[in-house]
């Protein structure tokens, strides 16, 4: 027998986490649509909501699943947006910054996925992707075919038409639901206003003429503050009669919610209506200083588009969201596109587009030297906050006639997003579109931007392990940066050929190269976080080679700059170099600290790779401490990150001597079988929880582990994980 399903019946606060949007107003009606989507969703992996635009199919399919996803026994509810994504090969980077997933490998980005989802109980929302539906249905047949525990709530205009879909159609609101919609919005403008007998007629009729359309309806309550609702009747009723000649109810629906945006447009200031076209050049989400640089002059002065700004909000055509004391605004996809209509018409959509893309150009070239200050983890979340924009930017310049520098200036100064911030492979993509596009010449600064993207792409490519590409890319920014005496990207040309050669095992020469290029640097004046971390890579080379002494004294200098100047990535990997220092003089608890203090840092930028090798240290740390089987469980932790990195310990014996000589004390201590299970345990752990692991934060929650046969003799030290419970023939022990 069918269970009934209510949404009144989840308990309090039961939602899985997830990235669901924040209602900011009240959710009006569909009860029982939304009972009857969750048994959809328990009877189907693939649900797609339909209906036409406005109908407000989003705002519904995330109330249902933050509804659903807890009946469901689902992890966790994720939700992308692609209404902002115009490129079908952008589908999946998409998706991967809403799964909050990184890695650093060239593997292709739909294999990532795939591994990531494949043993994960997880309701995923796919929202408007109805102008890429065959990448999307693509995707979504491998992912479902992948993850058997994974459901898709997808939202279009249209089906995906796939294979075990089952469409689920959306309805405009009832009548009642309607009135009580416009109502409600209403009295947001208008304190106190309400449904009575001498306007619930004129509220009920309008929401009919409308045909009940959430959006259409949201429009019209935006009108009240200048109208009454008799008068927006008879505006209506004007603009309906005049489309359809005088019959009443011949405009088709589905022309409807235009007709009603058209209305509504035809109801703005001059202003408003100039200002509602130029913003539609934005993607997603945009702040005020964006809006008034791009779209302010020739009738629109800058300090005037807050307060015209505001009236579109009043007149919900624009969405004000608030985030960490952080206002930004967006603009729904159905309204946008008829602003672009409008932009088009007017024959300045190329200008505004221009504008829009030297606002981000502007933006990234003052996150770069923002990068190197105390403002890093603002600049990290601000680029992760405008790559919708950011997109569209590099896309226009790699699109445009005579805009290609520009697509490498911009797609090499994100340098510090797509290393630093865990983007390698989309940073990849737009680096390899850049380079692959002939140069519109080969001198002055469009060489130099051309020159920038190729040392980028090479530093990317080793980042991923990928050492041909690498050394390619490297030996044309250099011998470019020869032959017109590009002496800066000579010397970043040659710091990464020396980072190569450093996770190669090519010591002498690594020690080499990065030595020319820290030269190279000094006297150019070049100083920032790429700039300290070839000091630290050098420190990392000397040491390699036995002069541990050097290393900390390069590594203290690194240091004491990135304090100076609010640093905190680059510093991250001195203060590795200086803990493994500590470890060998036999300051533990050090150690410790310094480990802790880059793990934070890692964890803060995504950074996997410093990430990982900070767990595999600690790991070799905590042996030393004498925990053998919490040291094999954040070995095992760390096996389980390298894959999202790449080739673990960069394949070279240098980096790998601490993980071995850790996995050596640690076996011997605990014996083949026991030492297996406790990394085995570790490898469980979701790279989250490992981070918080190895901070040694809710150690009540550890995970179980499941030990081996003790050996015959075992050492003094041997113990299990003092706060960890254990597990014996698969049952949990305190």
């Amino acid at each position: 027998m069918r269970r009934e399903l209510r949404p009144a019946d989840r308990p309090e606060g039961s939602t899985p986490p997830g990235n669901l949007p924040l209602e900011l107003n009240l959710f009006v009606g569909r009860a029982d649509e939304l009972a009857e989507l969750t048994r959809a969703l328990e009877a189907a992996r693939l649900v797609t909501v339909t209906g036409a635009g406005g109908v407000g199919k989003s705002r519904f399919a995330a109330r249902a699943a933050a509804l659903a996803a807890g009946y469901l026994g689902c992890d966790a509810v994720r939700r992308v947006d692609l209404a902002a994504v115009r490129e079908p090969n952008l589908v999946e980077y998409a998706l991967a910054a809403a799964l909050e997933l990184t890695d650093h490998t060239s593997r292709p980005q739909r294999e990532v996925l795939l591994g990531h989802l494949g043993q994960r109980q997880l309701l995923l929302v796919i929202d408007g992707f109805e102008h890429l539906v065959d990448a999307c249905a693509s995707l979504v047949t491998e992912l479902l075919g992948a993850a058997p525990d994974l459901r898709i709530l997808a939202v279009g205009r249209r089906p995906l038409s796939v294979e075990g879909e089952r469409i689920f159609p959306l309805a405009p609101l009832d009548t009642a639901d309607a009135a009580d919609l416009f109502a409600d919005r209403a009295a947001a403008l208008l304190p106190g206003f309400a449904l009575d007998d001498g306007n619930r007629t004129d509220v009920v009729e309008v929401c009919e003429r409308l045909d009940c359309l959430p959006l259409a309806v949201e429009l019209a309550a935006g009108r009240l503050r200048a109208l009454s609702p008799a008068d927006l009747l008879g505006r209506l009723d004007d603009r309906f009669r005049l489309l359809t000649g005088g019959t009443r109810g011949a405009l088709p629906r589905h022309h409807t919610l235009r007709t009603a945006i058209g209305w509504s447009h035809e109801l703005c200031t001059a202003q408003e209506r100039l200002l509602w076209a130029r913003l539609s050049v934005f993607s997603g989400q945009f702040d005020l200083d964006a809006a008034e640089y791009i779209c302010s002059g020739d009738g629109l002065h800058a300090d005037a588009v807050l307060d015209v700004l505001s009236e579109l909000i009043a007149q919900s055509v624009m969405i004000r969201e608030e985030a960490d004391s952080v206002v930004r605004y967006r603009m729904l996809d159905t309204v946008r596109a008829y602003g672009a209509d409008w932009l088009e018409v007017s024959g300045d959509t190329a200008r505004m587009r221009r504008r829009h893309r030297d606002w981000y150009m502007g933006l990234a070239t003052w996150c770069e030297l923002d990068w190197f200050s105390p403002r890093q983890a603002q600049v990290a979340a601000q680029i992760g906050a405008e790559l919708p924009n950011l997109r569209v930017a590099l896309e226009f310049c790699l699109t445009e006639p005579g805009e290609t520098h520009l697509g490498q200036y911009l797609a090499g100064t994100l340098w510090f997003y797509w290393a630093g911030c865990g983007h390698l492979s989309e940073g990849r993509h737009w680096l390899e579109r850049s380079v692959e596009l002939d140069a519109e010449t080969e001198d002055g600064d469009y060489a130099r931007s051309r020159l920038k993207a190729l040392w980028v792409l090479g530093y990317v490519a080793i980042l991923q392990g990928d050492t041909v590409p690498a050394l390619a890319a490297l030996q044309e920014c250099r011998d470019e940066a020869d032959r017109i005496g590009d002496a800066t990207a000579v010397a970043y040309a040659v710091h990464r050929r020396g980072c190569l050669a450093l996770v190669t095992d090519d010591l002498p020469r690594a020690e080499e190269m990065l030595r020319t290029a820290l030269a190279g640097y000094r006297e150019i004046g070049e100083l920032n976080s790429s700039v300290l971390m070839g000091q630290v890579e050098l420190a990392m080379a000397v040491a390699f080679q036995g002069d541990l002494a050097a290393a900390v004294e390069l590594c203290e200098d690194v240091r004491l700059v990135c304090e100076d100047h609010g640093e905190r990535w680059t510093l991250a990997y001195a203060l590795y170099v200086l803990a493994y220092a500590e470890w060998t003089k036999g300051d533990l608890v050090r150690a410790r600290q310094l480990l802790r203090e880059c793990l934070v840092i890692g964890d803060t930028f995504h950074d996997l790779l410093g990430t990982v090798l900070t767990i595999e240290l600690l790991a070799l740390v905590t042996v030393t401490e004498g925990d053998a089987g919490e040291a094999a469980l954040l070995q095992g932790a760390a096996g389980r990150i390298w894959p999202s990195v790449g080739l673990p310990l960069f394949g070279s014996a240098h980096y790998n001597a601490p993980h071995e000589r850790c996995a050596s004390d640690a076996r011997a201590i605990l014996g083949d079988a026991r030492f297996e299970s406790f990394v085995a345990a570790g490898a469980r752990l979701e790279p989250g929880e490992a981070v918080q692991r190895a901070l040694g934060r809710d150690t009540a929650s550890r995970p179980a582990v499941v030990p081996g046969p003790r050996t015959a003799h075992p050492a003094p030290e041997t113990r299990e994980p003092a706060a960890s419970p254990t597990v014996q023939g698969g049952e949990t022990t305190g």
